[in-house]
């Protein structure tokens, strides 16, 4: 039987403390029920159309990648299982499984933490502009998606929904969060990252970036949110990769060169996606995660 498409759960019995681009949020006082559901963004707007199976792979990646991780950092999962969630969700089950994870509360930091181990995407761009990215200097004469040695950590401010992630340098957050946090985030989410770029190349992937985001529990620093999924990073195949042009990729990249090839002018309402660029980009999702797991 297919699995049910979920563009938005209605929980009555729960208290709904947030709709994000892609989870709706429960609050259970010290814990949150996060629930990913089936929609996609793009260029920070959500599309009317959603992707079959989404919520479900996002959900079951971020779960592998915060055990593959938790010796680098704690993080904020408690559990993916149904039947130890709060009594109220038990009525819910059938939307829940696959799909939910129950977490603590943090209080999360102000900023998004960027690894980039390929100039692509903004930093490309940026890049071609000022021989630099998000202030720091690059050599001469780098190519489009060739590798970055070291990777580089390029923080970006937090958006309201339907505004724009605006990168920002290294000092800018470290004057929101204080100089030893930003160290600390810096120094994980780079570790965090070259461990799942190595696995995932093993693997026929390249992530060729990615972000985390963290929160503060009891004074602790927490992964939080999701984890190198196809929604906060870039998945290449290794056997079609070669720098100097873009790639084909396993993520929402697809979408967005749809929408980049119809001319639509990136602020909402979104078009909707023709099937076969939901087809196919349902099946690009399940054949990462298939890869990664």
């Amino acid at each position: 039987m297919a699995e049910p498409i979920v563009l938005q759960t209605e929980f009555p019995d729960l208290v709904l403390c947030a709709r994000g681009k892609v989870r709706d949020i429960y609050d259970f006082g010290d814990r949150l029920l996060l629930v990913a559901t089936d929609r996609i963004s793009a260029f920070d707007v959500v599309l009317p159309t959603a992707i079959p199976g989404k919520g479900s792979v996002l959900t079951a990646l971020s779960e592998f990648w915060f055990h593959m991780t938790a010796d680098l950092t704690p993080n904020h999962l408690i559990t993916t299982e149904v039947e130890a969630y709060p009594e109220a969700c038990r009525p819910y089950r059938e939307t829940l499984a696959g799909r939910s994870m129950l977490v603590r509360k943090t209080k999360p930091l102000p900023i998004e933490c960027i690894v980039r181990g390929y100039l692509t995407g903004s930093g490309w761009i940026e890049y071609q502009k000022t021989g630099a990215v998000c202030g720091i200097p690059l050599p001469t004469g780098l190519v489009e998606s060739c590798r970055l040695n070291p990777s580089l950590f390029t923080p970006s401010t937090k958006a309201e929904q339907g505004a724009h992630d605006v990168n920002i340098t290294f000092d800018e957050a470290a004057a929101q969060l204080d100089v030893e946090l930003a160290e600390r985030v810096r120094d994980v989410s780079l570790a965090l990252y070259e461990r799942a770029r190595t696995y995932a190349l093993e693997r026929g992937i390249i992530i060729a970036d990615t972000k985390f985001e963290f929160g503060l529990h009891d004074g602790n620093l927490l992964l939080i949110d999701e984890a190198l999924t196809p929604d906060s990073s870039r998945f290449w195949p290794c056997d079609s990769y070669a720098a100097g042009r873009s790639q084909p990729s396993f993520d929402k990249q697809f979408v967005r060169d749809y929408l980049k090839s119809i001319a639509w002018n990136m602020k909402a309402p979104a078009p909707e996606l023709p099937r076969e660029i939901v087809e196919r980009t349902s099946e690009k999702y399940r054949e990462a995660l298939r890869r990664l797991t």
